[in-house]
């Protein structure tokens, strides 16, 4: 009879050390899986940031096209802001092609229209470098 109470504590202190061990062991999932979590949102910021800005340089090109091929008016404010804020992104293509312009005499308000293909080749060359940050994020994550 005496070995017995020696074995409830025994069997106590067996039960206490598994359910440590067990808690423990919760933890540690959780843990990592917080990791997890975190690195998927931080993925996902940093690939929806790409898409936004290729986004946003995407439309401002366009609008820029656009204005150039309707022959907009250089001397408008917002044909001005358009062209400022985009003329940096389209400086590396600037002279790459020389663009077809219409007569001068044909538009009543000043401006020429111009098919911009230095644009055209802009949009293309933005949004292909745009695909390859994606994918070049995209690599990176899926390494362990």
């Amino acid at each position: 009879m005496n070995n017995e109470p020696f074995n409830e504590d025994d069997n106590l202190e067996k039960q206490q050390e598994l359910r440590q061990e067990e808690e423990a062991y919760k933890l540690h999932k959780r843990e990592r899986e917080l990791k997890a979590q975190k690195r998927a949102t931080t993925f996902r910021w940093i690939v929806n940031t790409i898409y936004v800005l290729v986004g946003f340089l995407q439309v401002l090109l366009f609008i820029r096209f656009m204005l150039r091929l309707l022959g907009a008016n250089p001397e408008n404010q917002f044909a001005q802001f358009i062209y400022s804020v985009s003329d940096p992104f389209i400086s590396p293509f600037a002279t790459l092609f020389i663009s077809p312009v219409s007569d001068e005499t044909m538009n009543p308000i000043g401006g020429m229209n111009v098919f911009d293909l230095n644009v055209i080749v802009a949009i293309i060359v933005y949004a292909l470098l745009g695909w390859l940050g994606v994918t070049i994020v995209r690599y990176l994550y899926k390494r362990p």
